[in-house]
Formats: structure tokens, C-alpha cells, sequence
């Protein structure tokens, strides 16, 4: 595995998306009782794949299911499980991604762990999503094994979990640049008590990087990457909140984690599977919030992913993969420069 090099997030350099205030560690990991895990395989040459492991600790002996939901902006792609969250509102394990001819082996493992928690069971819901990292990894070698999924789910933990180049997001690019994972928070003032709001994204997906409705156009900025520019195929969006809600409310924040792919430049094309998964740690005693006040909730979904989103391409590095392909890294200088010039920099 190649050493990390350590990258500014996107409000380090004065980008700073929306009024809300972020979570301690700017993370999902701010949402009480939700962990990250990541297992990065990347040997230098045609391997850049891996695991990121979304996992809520309310999940465990006396409560095995959290309100949920899933939206699809765009149904290419593969989200093992999805079906059954939609029907009956509830997620039953930890969130797995990873690379799209991975995601069969990944479901199989979660499976695993899903068995080891409850050996009484019969029926369960291993919930996997991918993206496809293909640009960059030979994805037909499909190198995730059981314990790679086991050991992004079960080492977990509430720090700031690290970004671009890690996880399922080691092979990924997105918006003409080199991406990966990236996460963010919200804390919500609300009429009883706050609540968080809390995102994290594998991206990997096409369109004209926009930062604060500022066009960043990988041509212009990086233009020996004209030839080498990816293909955008797929973006998959984790929502997570202790906001007491219901699964049709939860459908709502999934919904506009999708919308806010847009601010960043999205083109939603034919072959990107564009997915959002909403989830809801609160207490199963507390009454859902009243649908005419969360307005706040919803300006911190959209302002979580799409800083989520940003971090995704700030932090990542640029990456030479299967075939000689280059991905190349969104260069922080040329993206200031632009943005001071526009009067957005914070």
C-alpha cells in the first residue's frame, strides 16, 4: 500500500459551503454512535480498490433495525439490499461500499458478520453499494475478500475518518479529477433540541466541477488531463442523522442528497448509478419532527454532501492505475485562484 499524502479539505482553503455550523470532526462520524472503517488495497500499479464501512452502534441486541431510506437519482448501478430497506423503512447492518464487481463478495461477508452478531437469525439484510473504480483498478480481479469487509466493519471507530485515496474510494474519480471518500457535518438548531446531520460520499462521477458556483473545468486547470479525463460512472451518498425521523421522511433527505450533486456540477449521466441512503439513529421513544420544521434538516443535507463532495476531490492525489491511466488531483492552487477571484473564499 502506497504511503498517504496528506491534503487540505476544502475548508481548510477558505471554501465554506453554507451558514450551519459543522460537527466537531466535520464528519458522519459527529452523528452520537456512527463509525467509519476503511481496508485500501493499492499495490502502485493496477490495484486501487477497497471498503468503507458506515456502522451505527445502535444497531445491536434489543434494537436490530434504524429507520431508513434510499432514493435512486439514477438506477445504474448495484445496491444490494436496497429493495427490502425500501419497503419496509429499516436498516438491518452496517453500510458497506466498494468496487462495482466487488459488491456480490462484500454482501457475502457482511452476511458473515450479520450471522456472527445473531446466530438464532433467518433472515437478514446485508445492505452493499458500489462505484465502479475500473478507470484506475483491474476490477475483473475482484480483490475484496471477506476480510477486508470484516476488518472496515468491525475497526470502525468515531474519529474523523480519512478521505480521497482510502476505502472504496482508492480507484475512484469524479468530475474529471482524481476523488475518492469525503465527509462532512451540520449541527441543526431545532425547537426542542439540536440535532446533527452528517454525510459521507463515495464519488465517482462525470460532469464540470463547480465549488461555490464556481466552474473549475479539469481542462483548464490540469490540461495534460484532456486524454486521460475518466469516465463518471456512479456516486454513492450516506445520510446520517440523530434527528428523530421516519422513513418517509427520511426518503425527503435521501432525495436532496441526490439534488445536491448538482451544486457541484453533476451531469447525472446514463451510466452513473446515483444512489442516497438515509438513516436515522434517534431513539425509538422520541416522536418523528413535524414536516414543517425541517427545513433546517434539509439545508443540512444539502450543504453536508455537497462539502462532502468537495472534500472527496480536495483530499484525494492523483493516482496512476491499470493500463498506464492517470487520474489526476484537483490542484489547490489554481482552484483559490479562481475562487478568490470571484470573491468566494472565506
Amino acid at each position: 500500500m502506497n504511503p498517504r499524502v496528506h491534503r487540505p479539505r476544502a475548508r481548510d482553503l477558505g471554501i465554506v459551503v453554507g451558514a450551519l455550523p459543522t460537527g466537531p470532526h466535520n464528519a458522519i462520524t459527529d452523528v452520537p454512535g456512527v463509525l467509519v472503517g476503511h481496508t485500501t488495497i493499492d499495490n502502485g500499479a493496477d490495484l486501487h480498490t477497497g471498503v468503507t464501512a458506515v456502522v451505527p452502534s445502535q444497531l445491536g441486541p434489543g434494537r436490530w433495525a434504524l429507520p431508513a431510506a434510499v432514493y435512486t437519482g439514477n438506477g445504474y448501478g448495484k445496491l444490494v439490499g436496497s429493495t427490502q430497506v425500501g419497503e419496509l423503512g429499516v436498516l438491518e447492518s452496517p453500510i458497506v461500499l466498494t468496487g462495482t464487481l466487488s459488491v456480490f463478495r462484500a454482501a457475502d461477508a457482511l452476511l458473515t458478520y450479520l450471522m456472527n452478531r445473531r446466530p438464532d437469525g433467518l433472515s437478514f439484510n446485508p445492505l452493499v453499494g458500489e462505484t465502479n473504480d475500473g478507470h484506475l483498478s483491474d476490477v475483473r480481479r475482484r480483490p475484496i475478500t471477506e476480510r477486508h469487509v470484516l476488518d472496515a466493519v468491525t475497526g470502525a471507530s468515531a474519529q474523523r475518518p480519512a478521505e480521497g485515496c482510502v476505502g472504496a474510494g482508492t480507484g475512484t474519480s469524479a468530475l474529471g479529477y482524481k476523488a475518492g471518500i469525503g465527509t462532512s457535518s451540520r449541527a441543526v438548531p431545532m425547537v426542542d433540541r439540536p440535532v446533527t446531520v452528517g454525510a459521507l460520499i463515495q464519488s465517482n462521477f462525470g460532469g464540470v466541477l463547480t465549488a461555490l458556483g464556481v466552474p473549475l473545468p479539469v481542462q483548464e486547470l490540469v490540461p495534460e488531463a484532456d486524454r486521460t479525463d475518466p469516465p463518471g460512472n456512479s456516486c454513492m451518498i450516506v445520510v446520517a442523522t440523530d434527528a428523530p425521523l421516519d422513513a418517509r421522511q427520511l426518503r425527503r433527505l435521501a432525495r436532496r442528497a441526490i439534488f445536491a450533486m448538482g451544486r457541484v456540477g453533476a451531469s447525472y449521466s446514463n451510466g452513473s448509478g446515483d444512489y442516497a441512503i438515509a438513516f436515522s439513529t434517534a431513539g425509538p421513544d422520541r416522536s418523528p419532527i413535524p414536516d414543517g420544521q425541517l427545513d433546517p434538516v434539509f439545508a443540512a443535507v444539502l450543504d453536508s454532501v455537497e462539502e462532502a463532495l468537495l472534500n472527496s476531490l480536495f483530499t484525494a492525489t492523483t493516482t496512476s492505475g491499470v493500463g498506464g491511466r492517470v487520474s489526476h488531483a484537483l490542484p489547490h492552487e489554481a482552484a483559490v485562484r479562481r475562487l478568490a477571484a470571484a470573491g468566494r473564499l472565506t
